[in-house]
């Protein structure tokens, strides 16, 4: 295809934009977080309790605010630090650092 064509690029906007659940760290109390993680996540004890020895992790992708936000209370009750945030576009996502 040439450039004399010319193409046309559309960007998607959704009203509803999707949320991602991120543990950034286990806690004290690492069994209360594991079984939070596998209440959130609905893996097997054994994969919940690797996501949460692997903290900071990405938990959850792709939800509304209120389903993060309410996951983000229930492994925050279980004594972890968890937060949620506005997932960036594909265009938007940053290279990592070395």
């Amino acid at each position: 295809m040439s450039d004399e064509q010319g193409t046309e690029y559309y960007t998607l906007i959704c009203d509803d934009p999707s949320y991602e659940v991120m543990l950034v760290d286990c806690g004290a109390r690492e069994m209360d977080v594991v079984l939070a993680v596998r209440k959130v996540t609905g893996q097997s004890l054994w994969h919940s309790r690797e996501l949460a020895r692997q903290a900071p992790v990405p938990l959850l992708e792709g939800l509304s605010a209120e389903r993060a936000q309410s996951a983000v209370a229930v492994l925050q009750s279980a004594g972890a630090r968890a937060e949620w945030r506005q997932e960036p576009e594909p265009g938007q996502r940053t290279a990592s650092s070395p």
